[in-house]
């Protein structure tokens, strides 16, 4: 158990790259989101980004759940895109969004202008005390290059109280590092590869993500063909940090843990905050301990990952690499029908079965831009008021559920990968 009554509660940040992650991500207990508008942010290519127009319910949602609305703007910025990134900040200045995440100094210049609260991107690389003094005149919040150990991060949070640097809104600067999600392998995601091979921008949201492929190595002598099988050797691992959580927010004192996955599912979005906000919550209560950290970890290890290790942060200079493609997840979504209606009265929803059959005592999942993320088991099924163990393609089965369901929400069940 470590003391607690001199550390500061932080700031659990989560992704949504879709209505159904945004829900899940407030229900999961995060006390932020953050999201991308149209093309200019960096998951441009990979999240089913929102547009301009959602931008008020999006803060009228978070923000009637007390949570903080965060716009990542955080791209390379061009000539052309400007006038498209100015009306973007104008519209999250008008609708309240409480900050807008940036790297390039032109939206960082438009946001001061207008009064917008900027958090600095990491792809602005930030591993020293005077490049955070440099940025203090723009922004509140920075988020340090990935790269960093927790010794140079604790390092830097100290030297901003010591010099005592403030931001714009007078307040000293918040240190914001990722606690959990995917890592690239190159330094804070400043990637060529995929502009270099088909003319595709990592820093302009568009990675193709050839480090997660196979790759044959070819001797320029003879053309002898090695594939190199063992590891992909440029997919890193995802980085995990629940089992020394306590370490950061003891000996770090940094303001904000951040998510990634603005690119994963809902599922991955809920299990990850839930997770997270519990392991936040017990360091602060003294509860925090193995037996947690065991189910903690196991719950994670059902959504999409791939592989876990702790990062850069207790110092490894080499990162660790995949050995298969794709998520490692010991869980995975089947498929199996829409929702037909809900029955408040009985708290019992009816779904239309569309692909698979389902069966007493499976393990479900029900999501929808509303309904957010829903886990259940089944417990007791009806079909014409009549009860069944099974339920086949093209039948309309009623199922309790204690949360309200609506039309067009998608039922899943949950199978061991």
């Amino acid at each position: 158990m470590i003391k607690t009554e001199h550390i500061s509660k932080p700031e659990l940040l989560a992704p949504a790259g879709s209505w159904e992650a945004l829900m899940g991500a407030i229900q999961g207990g995060c006390n932020a989101v953050y999201f991308g508008i149209e093309q200019l942010n960096m998951r441009a290519r990979s999240a089913n980004n929102f547009v301009v127009d959602d931008l008020q319910k999006i803060n009228d949602t978070c923000h009637e759940h007390g949570v903080k609305t965060y716009l990542t703007l955080n791209t390379i910025i061009y000539n052309h895109d400007i006038q498209l990134m100015k009306a973007i900040l104008d519209a999250a200045k008008q609708t309240k969004t409480d900050a807008v995440i940036a790297s390039d100094h032109a939206v960082m210049n438009y946001a001061k202008k207008i009064g917008m609260p900027v958090h600095i991107s990491t792809q602005t690389n930030i591993t020293n005390i005077d490049t955070i003094e440099f940025y203090a005149a723009y922004g509140d919040v920075m988020v340090m290059a990935r790269e960093l150990t927790l010794k140079q991060v604790g390092e830097l949070v100290r030297e901003i109280k010591r010099r005592n640097i403030t931001g714009p809104s007078g307040e000293l600067i918040k240190i914001e590092i990722f606690a959990h999600g995917a890592l690239c392998m190159a330094v804070s995601g400043k990637c060529y590869l995929s502009l270099h091979t088909h003319f595709s921008s990592a820093n302009r949201g568009a990675c193709i993500q050839n480090c997660r492929r196979s790759y044959i190595v070819t001797d320029k002598e003879d053309g002898y063909e090695l594939e190199i099988d063992n590891e992909y050797i440029m997919s890193a691992k995802d980085l995990c940090t629940i089992d020394f959580l306590d370490e950061i927010i003891r000996d770090t004192g940094v303001s904000v843990l951040k998510i990634e996955g603005r690119g994963r599912s809902e599922d991955y979005v809920n299990v990850t905050t839930k997770c997270y906000r519990e392991a936040i919550d017990s360091v602060l209560d003294g509860t925090y301990s193995k037996e947690k950290i065991k189910d903690w970890y196991g719950r994670l290890e059902t959504t999409f990952n791939r592989g876990f290790w702790e990062g850069y942060y207790l110092g490894r200079k080499m990162g660790e690499w995949n050995d298969i493609q794709g998520s490692k997840a010991k869980k995975k979504k089947v498929f199996i029908g829409t929702g037909m209606n809900y029955f408040d009265k009985l708290g019992v929803a009816e779904f239309k079965v569309e692909s698979q059959k389902l069966a007493l005592n499976d393990e479900i999942m029900i999501s929808g831009p509303t309904t957010g993320v829903v886990f259940e088991k089944v417990t007791e099924m009806r079909v014409d008021d009549q009860q069944r163990t099974e339920v086949k393609r093209g039948e309309t089965v009623s199922i309790p559920i204690a949360t309200k369901i609506r039309r067009s929400d998608k039922l899943y069940k949950m199978a061991n990968a």
